[in-house]
């Protein structure tokens, strides 16, 4: 029996101290995962986060590290093995998005977002090739402006078509471990991030852009990522899942 089989599973979800990473930090916990709630520089979010987890009767525990940083990243599960004892799923979350023209962007927005976005979940994957117990799950997280392909989000999308292409391979070079890898490609989704800065009426206009006619919540992005984290995901490996309300 392996570990994913036991109920005695283990996840380190990047990027989880607001958003959408919060809201699959709180939903792993409700099949049984003790979670290792990671964060950058949000330490109190992170903190208050694993607190709620565990007064509703879960284990977690903040973990900073920034994943951009492989030392930062090996470090991470790490603590995960201290804590738990290892790791049998990895939520890459953890990302960021700048947004500009091609022609105006500038040197720091580019390498940055590389380096959080692309580089970040390359360092995570790779640890977790190593480190995850057999019979584990890799859930990246993409985003449907891929299909969208929208003017100012280039740098952006590119990073996120990278992840989906790691995704499909890195399911391969997993052969015989049971360890599936996918990625979840959300589109506009009603956080604090997305939201923030923009008027009510494009607020508005995003949201009817799906056949479903609202924005996405966090809690339905957390939904799909416990369903591949679980058993009834076991047999989906090397997709990805579009999670957009028919956007694209």
């Amino acid at each position: 029996m392996t570990n994913a089989d036991s109920g005695s599973r283990v996840a380190i979800v990047t990027g989880a101290s607001r958003g959408i990473g919060a809201a699959i930090a709180e939903r792993l916990p409700r099949d049984g995962l003790a979670v290792i709630v990671n964060y950058a520089g949000r330490a109190a979010d992170a903190a208050a986060l694993a607190a709620r987890i565990e007064q509703a009767g879960g284990r977690a525990r903040p973990v900073q590290a920034d994943v951009s940083d492989p030392a930062a990243v090996a470090r991470m599960f790490d603590a995960a093995q201290a804590a738990f004892g290892g790791v049998d799923v990895l939520v890459n979350n953890a990302g960021i998005m700048h947004l500009a023209t091609l022609a105006e962007g500038d040197d720091a927005l580019i390498d940055r977002q590389l380096a959080v976005n692309l580089k970040g979940s390359i360092n995570t994957m790779r640890e977790a090739a190593r480190r995850l117990r057999d019979g584990g799950r890799i859930i990246n997280l993409s985003s449907s402006v891929v299909g969208l392909r929208q003017p100012t989000y280039g740098v952006y999308a590119a990073t996120k078509a990278g992840i989906e292409v790691l995704s499909h391979v890195l399911a391969k070079e997993l052969r015989g471990r049971g360890i599936t890898v996918n990625a979840v490609a959300p589109g506009p989704t009603a956080t604090e991030l997305f939201l923030d800065g923009k008027p009510p009426e494009l607020v508005d206009q995003l949201a009817k852009l799906a056949p479903l006619e609202r924005l996405g919540q966090p809690e339905d992005i957390a939904g799909v990522v416990a369903f591949l984290a679980g058993p009834d995901g076991a047999w989906v490996n090397g997709q990805v899942l579009r999670a957009n309300g028919g956007i694209v």
